[in-house]
């Protein structure tokens, strides 16, 4: 999403669905937005485990980013295409409460916590506001940020986040994009694609290291979403725009994932 041609495209692919008869929620995270504002604002961040610590004063910025640059950025392109757009964060009509993530890793054999700051799990959805938006033909464009109780503000896992708002909205599909045509029993092997999936084959391809490093998350936000309710998960490579559009001609796409 970094390539703004390319992400307009995207954009238009997405949003054309709306012509189809499809309802359309676009939720979006932006790691290499948030790096570039902490280093302009000189904020040193470390990562544990894949996950960035976030202090008081970095979440600040990380909020900056994903709702003023990136969701600013794509409510723009989707209004100029001729869609209504709306840019929100879970914090808006508290349509996702977060609670703080409670990490541990092991040191020398035994679990330790450790405190990553302000970073969240989800703790419960709403989606009144989402479906507001929805019926009266608008497109929610939602980043990863959320509140707790207390207000206490938290940047949570994008593909997390998104795969629990597809099973709170019940989705028809829920469709993940990512630089890779799916999930593949080789990394290295394009021919290696899985195109479908049951949700009770996912532990044995952990244990054998087939889903690792970032395609984790995005695999456990599917059964998330199925599990809450999404009646399919897909993941498909958004560096090929055709493949959102091919989706709903009955093509095979991706890896598809169900229970």
């Amino acid at each position: 999403m970094t390539n703004q041609i390319l992400k307009i495209k995207i954009l238009e692919k997405i949003c054309s669905l709306k012509r189809k008869g499809y309802k359309v929620l676009i939720v979006h995270g932006g790691g290499p937005f948030i790096q570039l504002t902490l280093d302009e604002a000189n904020i040193e961040s470390a990562f544990i485990d894949g996950l960035r610590q976030t202090t008081p004063e970095a979440m600040e910025y990380v909020e900056m980013a994903l709702k003023g640059k990136v969701n600013g950025s794509l409510v723009s392109i989707i209004n100029k295409a001729g869609y209504k757009a709306v840019g929100l964060s879970g914090k808006d009509g508290q349509s996702v409460m977060a609670k703080k993530h409670r990490h541990e890793r092991l040191v020398d054999g035994k679990l330790e916590p450790v405190d990553l700051g302000q970073v969240g799990d989800v703790a419960g959805i709403d989606i009144s506001l989402i479906e507001l938006l929805l019926k009266n033909d608008y497109i929610p464009v939602i980043t990863c940020v959320a509140s707790d109780e207390e207000g206490s503000d938290y940047n949570i896992n994008g593909d997390l986040f998104a795969g629990h708002l597809a099973g709170a909205l019940s989705a028809e599909q829920y469709i993940i994009l990512t630089d890779v045509d799916g999930l593949r029993r080789d990394k290295n092997d394009p021919g290696s694609l899985i195109s479908r999936l049951k949700v009770s084959e996912i532990e044995g391809l952990k244990q054998v290291k087939c889903i690792q490093g970032g395609m984790i998350p995005k695999i456990d936000s599917c059964v998330i979403a199925l599990e809450k309710g999404a009646k399919l998960a897909r993941i498909i490579n958004g560096t090929v725009p055709d493949q959102i559009a091919e989706i709903f001609e009955n093509k095979e796409v991706g890896t598809v994932i169900s229970v």
